[in-house]
């Protein structure tokens, strides 16, 4: 089964909020699976939207991450991120 990548495009508007996200959010990640390939840190903006922060995230399957966004423990992590950011997410398959 290909593995999959969680990628997000964030700008964040309230920081102290989106630090309790950013801290609840790891561990909920790490339980399915889920390792950060990138997170934050210098990037180059190409094309498109520009959004300070990006994340990627390395899952077992689409379904893992898929599961990891719609646990629990993720949901109440997400619950900082709103209101307290811009965000867009995708999963995307990789190539065997």
């Amino acid at each position: 089964m290909p593995t999959a990548l969680w990628i997000a495009h964030v700008t964040v508007t309230d920081s102290d909020a989106y630090g309790k996200y950013a801290k609840a959010a790891g561990p909920a990640i790490a339980d399915h699976g889920g390792v950060f390939l990138a997170r934050g840190g210098r990037y180059v903006q190409l094309e498109g939207n520009d959004r300070a922060r990006n994340v990627v995230a390395r899952f077992p399957s689409v379904e893992a991450a898929v599961a990891c966004y719609n646990s629990p423990a993720y949901q109440e992590a997400l619950s900082h991120a709103k209101g307290a950011s811009v965000r867009d997410l995708v999963v995307v398959e990789e190539i065997e």
